[in-house]
């Protein structure tokens, strides 16, 4: 071997060496001497002393490509060869001074492994005798021995790797054979390595309770659990060394599978001994792994004998089950210890069990007075455990804080299961630690405060009703719920200065909203908590910005008893809803636009919600909309001096003031977003009519409008608008219809692919609402947006391997199609009937292609759908004649040709639904054109093409003739024939 080119294999710094290193390993693994080149080195005691141990590693990775690839079959004489070097590698490993690192001996002891799998028992019948003989050698060959052991359970055992059927015949037959020869002798050779090197080495202790516990699943039990093993293992337990691998041993031992009563007995004899040796009595200031140990093992006989209940209860055992029963409450006060550990790694432990618990109180009638101050006991536990600590970083969103939020999403599981199981309980003792804490919240720690505002929130969510109404129908939770919410709203935690808690306020007050209908007084001092310093004015921008969005929820939800309150709460606003940044200068704005969108929506709400005349209204809402309008007005004429009046002029100029003009075009977009948000209150044409907002809204479309005057309009702006008109569209009439022309002009310039897929949508939504009245513009503005469209398709096929491209370019041809559905589905046909021949045809012919060349299901059933619609308005003795020849020469095809393609798949569900509309296609054909041109066409002209026989034609034929649902399940099982599937 060349071992100095090897030597470059680990070495980035000289790239092309390390190439050719790469080359030469490659060849190694492919020769068919390689392998043997790697031995002669490997066990080479002058070249083996001095070789590099990434070295040894790839030498050990050639020889393991071969046995992988090629031992199996190879002559006697290169297996023998290998068990030699096998042989030699273990004098080798107990002759060298120094061990080799981890991974090197993990690797070898993988060859082993392999080797033995392809040649026990057959080949190699001795394999474990021979490999037991060389464990008086010492330490290094014990070792070597424990690793091919593991290696062993990897290759034959181990469940977490997907075998064939082959392999796991191969491993059953090795199973049953060392279960009748050599386990024995396997077992007596662990309990001679635990004995001996229980104080000299005590790494060879733990390796072998590792194979302990792992080939304890499969053989027999007996050999493990019996006084020899199990009192060293708890002598183990007592050795702080030792203590961790024998707490894992005695888990794997107690995980195995076996009958319910063996399985019972099993754990409660190891429970008690090592109850009787005081390893229970444990000290819970000891070390943290081993408590988590402990505590796994704790878990695991909890599960244990909750599975051998189950078993018992399913077979109708009841005496034993309830004997079962009996000992896993006995375990509970441990379990609890180790629960409410202070370290949540200890306490995470043993979740699975007191779950479990909990599951099995559930399905008793009625738990008794001892399991209800267990049950109590474990409420109060996860009160305790609940809380934050005092040095939580609540701005970092690091490691330990992510996994103490997901301990506390177990903890609150555990409590809504404990809610199910005893509701009383749960809701008395949560008003007693609402009651206890919010008294003197001034002088308690956050913490504490936090969680008892948390429990009665998620009493809400364990505790569910009707509607969310906890505050009418049932008496005991009404009156338990209502004097807390009393407190909470009264005694100023709001003013509470962490931020946890004042989130914590203000979730409860949206959770329990239904509470403001039954006292309504207290929706005065709430909308100061969320306007004053402990709200949106919040020195925390995060807890600004959530309290913006609930507080547009609160008001929604007790708008009936504002009134009183409206023009006050909208004067407090008047900071919160200016327009912010755009001027230059730093200036700090309390909300980001995103929160500042909830501002004007709440806005809006109070002001059409208000008990105002309509004119009163108009004044309110024409006063939080104009400051806007002029803003926009005085930004946008900015924005046009800085913008080029063609590509030609860009220069100098246009580069130092390119930020300042993306600037502007997120604020004209905000400034849009904020009033269409302003108009969330109204739900249709009827409810702004009344308001006498309707006037205010038409003067913003218009100012909005004059965006038209930008030389090019950049897809901020275009967004802001589309969004204003989605909500126009929703609460105008069709006063809105004169606007849509100018609106389209803005839209459609410099129209990008991502631009015209979020366009159509708007235009979708405009011809559902008015249909007939559109048409005089759709008629005009078809052809335009088709070539747009077209247009940015064509441009963006380019990109075929920018898969975001892709992705934009496939929601483009979906928004297209979609749009020339949804005017054939109003029944627009005078849209496309007044267009161009040429602009027609090339429409057709692109829904014929979207249903068999696109491979997308979604565009396809889109497609399909639309050309049967056409055939159902076009296709009979009025529609246009030159359609009835796209009939046969287009649409029949189609309706053969996709379901043919390979990319047509008919186990998919969106497929299928593609594949039915084009069934649907040839009924209607059928239905418009009549039985017997249809069929005469097919017989004599299409279905010949297909290669299809005289009988073949006959039957589909017959079929298509035949009931609608009979003949989509031919139709589909035609194609999986056609194709072989």
């Amino acid at each position: 071997m060349d071992l100095q080119l090897l030597q470059f294999l680990t070495n980035p710094l000289d790239a092309n060496a390390q190439s050719r290193a790469l080359a030469y390993f490659e060849q190694l693994k492919s020769s068919d001497t390689g392998w043997q080149l790697a031995t002669n080195t490997l066990i080479n005691t002058n070249a083996g002393s001095t070789l590099n141990d990434h070295v040894k590693f790839f030498a050990l990775q050639v020889i393991e490509v071969f046995i992988k690839q090629s031992y199996q079959k190879s002559s006697p004489s290169q297996q023998q060869a290998m068990k030699h070097f096998l042989s030699q590698w273990i004098q080798l490993q107990v002759s060298q001074p120094v061990q080799d690192k981890v991974f090197i001996r993990n690797k070898a002891a993988q060859i082993f492994a392999l080797v033995f799998v392809c040649d026990y028992p057959k080949r190699w019948p001795n394999f474990f005798t021979d490999l037991l003989q060389t464990l008086s050698l010492g330490p290094n060959a014990i070792d070597l021995y424990l690793r091919v052991l593991l290696a062993i359970d990897s290759e034959v055992v181990d469940r977490e790797i997907l075998h064939s059927k082959e392999e796991a015949d191969r491993n059953t037959l090795i199973k049953d054979h060392m279960r009748e020869t050599c386990v024995e002798s396997l077992v007596d050779s662990w309990y001679h390595i635990l004995s001996a090197y229980e104080t000299s080495n005590t790494d060879l202790v733990c390796q072998t309770l590792e194979i302990v516990g792992a080939y304890i699943a499969w053989i027999n039990i007996d050999l493990i659990a019996n006084m020899r093993f199990v009192d060293l293992l708890v002598r183990f337990l007592r050795e702080q060394p030792l203590r961790e691998a024998a707490a894992d041993c005695l888990h794997d031992i107690v995980a195995k599978g076996m009958d319910p009563v063996a399985k019972t007995k099993l754990v409660e004899s190891l429970f008690s001994v090592l109850d009787s040796a005081g390893i229970l009595n444990v000290d819970m200031e000891d070390d943290v792994d081993y408590l988590c140990k402990l505590a796994r093992l704790i878990n695991c006989i909890g599960l244990q004998l909750a599975l051998s209940w189950t078993k018992l209860k399913k077979a109708g055992d009841n005496d034993c089950a309830c004997a079962v029963m009996q000992l896993l409450e006995s375990k509970i006060p441990l379990t609890f210890r180790f629960l409410s550990h202070s370290d949540d790694d200890v306490s995470a432990t043993v979740m699975d069990f007191v779950k479990e618990y909990i599951q099995l109180l559930k399905q008793k009638a009625a738990i008794n007075e001892a399991e209800r101050q267990q049950v109590e006991s474990l409420l109060f536990i996860i009160f305790e455990k609940t809380k934050y600590d005092e040095g939580f970083y609540f701005d970092r969103d690091g490691e330990e804080e992510a996994i103490f939020l997901e301990y506390r999403k177990q903890l609150r599981t555990l409590f809504d299961n404990v809610a199910v199981l005893d509701r009383d309980l749960v809701l008395n003792r949560v008003r007693d630690l609402v009651n206890m804490t919010l008294p003197r919240w001034q002088t308690s720690s956050f913490a504490e405060v936090e969680a008892a505002l948390t429990f009665l929130y998620q009493l809400g969510e364990a505790l569910p009703v009707s509607h969310g109404n906890h505050f009418s129908g049932d008496p005991a939770k009404a009156s338990a719920l209502q004097p807390m919410m009393e407190s909470l709203l009264s005694c100023g935690v709001s003013n509470y200065p962490h931020p946890a808690v004042t989130l914590c306020f203000f979730e409860l007050v949206v959770r329990y909203e239904k509470f403001f209908l039954v006292e309504p007084q207290f929706v005065a001092p709430t909308l100061v908590a969320f306007l004053d310093q402990g709200g949106m004015r919040h020195a925390n921008p995060k807890v600004r910005s959530r309290v913006a969005y609930l507080f547009s929820r609160f008001v929604r939800a007790v708008k009936s008893h504002m009134t009183d309150y409206t023009e006050d709460v909208l004067r407090r606003l008047q900071d919160l809803l200016i327009l912010l940044p755009a001027e230059s200068g730093p200036q700090t704005a309390l909300l980001t636009h995103d929160d500042q969108l909830f501002i004007f929506e709440t806005a809006g709400l109070l002001i059409t919600s208000g008990n105002f005349d309509a004119e009163t209204k108009r004044n309110l809402m024409d006063s939080l909309v104009s400051p806007v309008l002029e803003k926009f007005t005085v930004l946008l004429e900015e924005l046009i001096r800085l913008t080029p009046q063609s590509p030609n002029a860009v220069g100098a100029a246009d580069a130092a003031n390119q930020k300042r003009r993306a600037i502007l075009a997120q604020c004209l977009s905000h400034a849009m977003s904020a009033v269409a948000w302003s108009s969330k209150a109204f739900t249709n044409s009827q409810s702004i009519k009344a308001s006498g907002c309707l006037s205010v809204y038409l003067k913003a479309l218009e100012v909005f409008l004059r965006a038209i005057q930008l030389p090019e309009v950049v897809s901020e702006i275009q967004a802001g608008l589309r969004q204003y008109l989605h909500r126009m569209t929703v609460c105008l009439g069709e006063e809105l219809l004169p606007f849509v022309p100018s609106a389209s002009q803005v839209l459609l310039k410099s129209s990008s692919v991502h631009s015209l897929s979020e366009y159509i949508p708007l235009i979708n939504q405009i011809i559902a609402k008015f249909k007939k009245q559109v048409v005089p513009f759709l008629t005009q503005a078809f052809a335009p947006i088709i070539s747009a469209i077209f247009n940015a398709l064509a441009a963006s096929s380019a990109t075929v391997n920018d898969e975001e491209a892709r992705l934009e370019r496939q929601s483009l041809q979906r928004s297209y199609f979609s749009f020339i559905a949804a005017i054939v589905g109003s029944g627009l046909m005078e849209v496309l009937a007044a267009q161009d021949s040429a602009v027609l045809q090339q429409v057709l012919v692109s829904l014929v292609q979207g249903a068999v060349d696109y491979p997308d299901p979604v565009a396809q059933k889109t497609c399909f759908s639309t050309l049967r619609r056409l055939v159902e308005i076009w296709g009979g003795k009025d529609g246009p004649s030159e359609f009835v020849e796209f009939v046969y020469k287009q649409i029949v095809p189609a309706c053969f040709l996709a379901p043919l393609r390979d990319t047509f798949d008919l186990n998919d569900a969106q497929t299928t639904m593609a594949l039915s509309e084009s069934a649907l296609c040839l009924r209607a054909i059928l239905e418009k054109r009549g039985d017997e041109e249809l069929i005469t066409f097919l017989q004599t002209q299409y279905l010949p093409t297909l290669k299809l026989n005289l009988q073949q034609s006959q039957e589909f034929c017959m079929a298509l003739r035949s009931d609608q649902k009979l003949f989509k399940s031919y139709y589909k099982m035609f194609f999986q024939q056609a194709r072989g599937l």
